[in-house]
């Protein structure tokens, strides 16, 4: 992940993500190994405070899912946490 270009690549080619959700994979990468709250990915990737539906981190993670699949890699890479948030494996 390269944030000063705004791209995601690797072995498998690049990823093609609109802004939030480069936002959201690289907060869950900054924090990999460590589950991070769907309060935390607002603050972190939209820059709110709780002021919305925590459900709109689960579309977007879902979108980010599918791309992430679609690029050919494991969309298994983002873990639900439930019941908390989700999780990056390292």
């Amino acid at each position: 992940m390269n944030e000063d270009a705004h791209t995601a690549t690797g072995d498998a080619g690049d990823i093609d993500l609109t802004p939030r959700e480069f936002e959201l994979l690289a907060a869950l990468m900054k924090n990999a190994g460590k589950v991070v709250s769907r309060e935390d990915l607002l603050r972190d990737a939209w820059g709110w405070e709780y002021l919305t539906e925590t459900k709109t981190v689960d579309t977007h993670i879902k979108r980010l899912r599918d791309k992430i699949s679609s690029a050919g890699y494991d969309s298994g890479l983002v873990e639900t946490v439930r019941g908390y948030g989700y999780r990056f494996k390292k």
